[in-house]
């Protein structure tokens, strides 16, 4: 599977934020992105995202859509990203949305992995395009 990795900058912005009871707080986030290196894009995210009184617990799932071009090939895609914050013990899986790809990506499956380090975001990605 091919695999490609590069750096993305990220601007998030808040949409608004809802009191649950017990503590717990839900809050809807959008974020735009600028991939940089071998996937070319521009993306949209819409983030719902769920902390709880205890520290280090707290969870997020959104759909994003990505636009511009992966190793040359114009199209567009979205993701689903399912994250959990098990008391500071994280898991995340971001995953291409089945037949989501458009033009040049149509039949494009695959996952990425998000790093943070000191501060910057950087993005690898595993997929592949299906010729059916």
């Amino acid at each position: 599977m091919p695999q490609v990795k590069g750096e993305f900058d990220v601007k998030r912005t808040p949409e608004g934020g809802l009191e649950l009871g017990g503590g717990a707080v839900a809050g809807h986030f959008r974020f735009d992105k600028q991939f940089h290196g071998a996937l070319d894009a521009t993306s949209v995210v819409h983030m719902l995202a769920v902390g709880t009184p205890t520290d280090g617990s707290a969870a997020y799932v959104a759909i994003e859509r990505i636009s511009g071009a992966l190793e040359g090939l114009s199209g567009a895609f979205c993701t689903q990203h399912n994250g959990t914050l098990d008391r500071g013990s994280p898991t995340l899986s971001v995953t291409v949305v089945p037949d989501s790809g458009t033009d040049e990506l149509a039949g494009l499956r695959g996952s990425m992995v998000i790093d943070i380090v000191d501060g910057k975001h950087y993005y690898t990605f595993d997929y592949e395009i299906d010729d059916a």
